[in-house]
């Protein structure tokens, strides 16, 4: 944080007041489940979005980014969007949701920093608008119920304001999701903010996206979370995450039921001559992925990570053939992980269509893990990749 605190008194003139750190994610198992009410397991990992946050007099905004040069300004009472700086979007959504729920604040400076790879599907998106929420939180302290707010939160001795609780959390990430929704143009599900927001170190979170109950499990302290990135860009705000989800809501409609949640196997199959292709293929994956982490919750909690790592490999092969978010560099790359005897499990991670693996190995062999892997897809195509052992930590702060 120390660098990003020099970038911020370089820019600004003064040293920031507050700053938060905000994890990406791994998802685990469950790929594209969330926005249709089903259930995933996430990691949050050692791969952060930093803001650093100070005041202003006016009721302006500005950010500036050390991955950017340019210099976003705007006024909190005309908040839109600049096609020539698409990334200021999410802080400028995040905002508007938060002045829609009532709360009130005033003009800051704002400096980020990522160590999130661009692209790789670990969400940067969700981590920059929960640092930004949280921020804000810290410089005009706020507290969201779900009516809109409630009475602030107190500053202890330090200045320093007490964590939002768990219930607080979930409508953050409900604000958050909804930024991304209605200002960003991605129609996502929650997965992301919830598992940016309750991360916890070592542990795989549990979330059932319909009652929006979180819980946890221990990781096995043997495995590591290897991340391959294909080098395929990563990027949801073209049209193809979006037609995936119109595909399972039209599926869901034909087969009488409020989301793919509430779907079988057998109820898909039985209503599959009345269905659009693309419509079961899309849903065929869903109710196949809910099913997956049902399986794996238990698998886990049993110590059965054999079994658990085949159904990250049927998970893959559901993305590659049914829902077709896939792409020939992430099948190469867990071609590639299936042959190294330390691997137990790999999958796309996230949205697809480019991004990352995510590999679970054996962890004493991970770095030859990530060796194998490497010269196997230079071989194979001709380019390098970068791959990274993740930590598991802890949510924002």
């Amino acid at each position: 944080m120390t660098e990003l605190r020099d970038f911020f008194g370089r820019h600004f003139g003064a040293s920031p007041t507050h700053s938060v750190r905000a994890p990406g994610r791994v998802e685990l198992l469950g790929n594209h489940t969330d926005y249709n009410q089903g259930l995933v397991m996430a990691l949050a990992v050692d791969k952060f979005i930093e803001v650093a946050v100070g005041p202003r007099q006016d009721r302006e905004v500005e950010i500036r980014d050390t991955a950017f040069p340019e210099r976003v300004r705007f006024a909190l009472d005309a908040i839109a969007k600049d096609p020539g700086v698409p990334w200021a979007d999410y802080p400028k959504g995040i905002l508007l949701q938060l002045q829609q729920r009532g709360v009130e604040f005033g003009g800051f400076n704002l400096a980020i920093k990522s160590s999130i790879p661009l692209g790789a599907g670990l969400s940067s998106s969700a981590a920059f608008l929960v640092a930004t929420a949280l921020a804000v939180r810290k410089l005009y302290p706020f507290t969201l119920t779900p009516s809109g707010v409630g009475t602030p939160p107190l500053r202890d001795a330090e200045g320093n304001v007490a964590a939002p609780s768990d219930a607080e959390r979930l409508l953050l990430a409900k604000a958050c999701q909804a930024a991304e929704n209605q200002f960003v143009g991605v129609n996502c599900g929650i997965l992301d903010h919830i598992s940016s927001l309750f991360g916890r170190a070592r542990q795989v979170i549990e979330i059932d996206c319909e009652k929006l109950a979180v819980s946890w499990s221990p990781l096995d302290g043997n495995l590591a979370v290897v991340v391959c990135h294909s080098g395929v860009k990563h990027a949801l705000v073209g049209g193809e995450y979006n037609d995936r989800r119109r595909h399972c809501e039209s599926a869901a409609r034909a087969l009488e039921v409020p989301a793919l949640r509430y779907a079988t196997l057998e109820s898909l199959e039985a209503a599959k001559s009345r269905l659009d292709r693309r419509d079961y293929e899309c849903a065929l994956h869903v109710v196949g992925e809910i099913e997956r982490v049902r399986t794996g919750a238990a698998l886990l909690r049993a110590g059965r990570l054999k079994d658990f790592g085949q159904l990250l490999f049927a998970s893959h092969e559901s993305s590659r053939t049914h829902f077709l978010n896939s792409c020939p560099e992430l099948d190469l790359l867990v071609a590639l992980a299936r042959t190294h005897t330390a691997c137990l499990g790999a999958r796309l991670t996230g949205g697809g269509f480019g991004g990352a693996t995510v590999n679970l190995v054996a962890r004493d062999q991970a770095e030859a893990f990530r060796e194998h892997v490497a010269a196997g897809f230079q071989q194979r195509t001709g380019r390098s990749i970068h791959s990274w052992v993740c930590g598991v930590v802890d949510g924002a702060e």
